[in-house]
């Protein structure tokens, strides 16, 4: 019996079955002053250069062009469920991390926010796909091909793609729609997991998504 062959990782997008998935892109990291792990970082840190300057805009565009096809979008945000986050994980309990849901900063700026019906998956881990319903949704969904951008890339944009690669998804990391809070750990993190996805960038990933139109 021959076996088909596998498909390459930079296989093109197939209509109705890729979606694009942004990882925590909540005011609370994104927005200077509002960190509570890092007060001391102003306006003109590298992060919130890089974040303001280079990865919204991506990500806008990635968005809309996904938005036009008719791609699934999907947004995490690291959130309890209860407002004194007794459901969160051992791990953030720890750090102590806590994001309650009534928490305005908590989400996606608007130019990032959800539109109609778009799935919010509220997390308490760096893993996607271990606190939330992500695997089984996409399944619903028929998606096969996943799409990542988002922050930080070292963290929780690292845990999306091997956890989605691990899972037996065609994971894309758009990489200059990602960041860390330094040059050294986003592109370190794009060396270490490079293995598990195709990575690549907005003007790219955004034409395909408009050749799916």
């Amino acid at each position: 019996m021959t076996s088909s062959p596998l498909p390459r990782r930079d296989a093109p997008f197939r209509k109705g079955e890729t979606g694009l998935l942004l990882v925590d892109m909540q005011r609370i990291w994104i927005e200077p002053g509002l960190d509570p792990f890092h007060p001391e970082r102003g306006p003109d840190h590298y992060f919130y250069r890089e974040v303001r300057e280079r990865v919204v805009p991506n990500q806008r565009r990635l968005l809309a062009a996904a938005r036009a096809a008719g791609i699934e979008v999907l947004h995490t945000i690291i959130q309890s469920l209860t407002e004194d986050g007794r459901d969160r994980s051992l791990d953030h309990k720890l750090t102590p991390m806590h994001v309650p849901p009534s928490l305005a900063e908590g989400l996606p700026p608007p130019e990032l926010a959800p539109v109609g019906d778009e799935i919010l998956l509220p997390k308490t881990s760096s893993g996607v796909f271990n606190s939330t319903n992500l695997d089984y949704l996409l399944k619903n969904l028929g998606v096969r091909q996943l799409v990542i951008a988002g922050v930080l890339t070292d963290q929780c944009v690292d845990m999306a793609v091997r956890d989605g690669a691990d899972r037996g998804y065609l994971v894309t990391c758009v990489g200059d729609a990602c960041a860390a809070p330094t040059p050294e750990r986003h592109e370190g993190a794009l060396a270490a997991f490079g293995g598990y996805c195709w990575i690549t960038d907005t003007e790219t990933v955004a034409a395909r998504f408009d050749a799916l139109r």
